[in-house]
This record gives C-alpha cells, structure tokens and sequence, in this order.
C-alpha cells in the first residue's frame, strides 16, 4: 500500500524506466513490420524512440513508461504507478483508495472500414494532382501513366 508522496516517488523510480516495447506488446500494440519505431496502438500509431514516444496525428507523446500507460489507458500518475507496479514488478503493490480502479480490456488494434462511398472523391483528386494517370482499385500501381 503506498499512499504518502515518498512512496509514490519511489515506486515511480522503480518502474519509469520498464521497456516501452515490452509495455505495447502488453498491452496488445503491434509493432509495424516496415517501420521499426512505429507501433499501432488504439488510440493511432505511435513512434518510439527509446524511452520517448510520440503520436503525430494528435500532436503528443511522452517520456517513459508512466507517461505510455497514462495515454495508452487514460489514467492518472498515481493510477498508473499503481498498473505499472502489479504488472512489473515482483512484489504486487495494493494502492489506498476508495475508487474502483477500472482495467480496461486488452484488444488488438482494429483499422476503419473501407469507405467505397469516398472512392469516387479519392480518384478525382489523384487525377488532378498526378495527371491523367489512371490508379487500379489497389491503389498500389499507376496505369496508362507513360512511365
């Protein structure tokens, strides 16, 4: 039970420096098999960079582990020493508090569906910005592009 500041702090030195990578794979992230600093995550993809990680699309990130579990499960400081300490730690931690602490579920990442409503608008931009190149439906190759 840790509940004084000294305590925190010191749970929070133990636990600050876990691997960011064992930390996403816990929480069911997947790695990008092309981009090795890049991780899938539900909240968009994240670069990591040692102990420092950043989400571009929403503009934040963080340094270290507390930092990875506050954005990953929108918890607080002291809530995520608490997650830190029982999942990594060899010696389970019971923090002093009268709220329920929820954990949320641990789920693989899901991409959106296809919006095939929005093709029509996707060409009719390509074609204005590369020409009468003509894009199969795969997106991947350029025909008739003389090239």
């Amino acid at each position: 039970m840790f509940n004084s500041f000294e305590e925190i702090r010191k749970k929070a030195d133990s636990v600050r420096d876990i691997d960011l990578s064992t930390l996403l794979q816990h929480h069911g992230c997947t790695k990008d098999p092309r981009d090795k600093a890049k991780w899938h995550t539900p909240h968009g993809v994240i670069s990591v960079n040692g102990q420092k990680f950043m989400n571009w699309t929403l503009g934040t990130g963080g340094g270290g582990a507390i930092d990875l579990v506050i954005y990953l499960q929108g918890v607080g400081f002291k809530d995520a020493v608490f997650r830190l300490c029982n999942n990594f730690s060899s010696t389970p931690v019971q923090q002093n508090t009268s709220k329920q602490i929820l954990k949320l579920p641990q789920r693989p990442t899901s991409y959106p569906k296809r919006a095939d409503r929005q093709s029509y608008r996707i060409r009719k931009t390509l074609r204005r910005r590369h020409g009468k190149c003509r894009f199969s439906a795969t997106w991947k190759k350029k025909e008739n592009c003389g090239s």
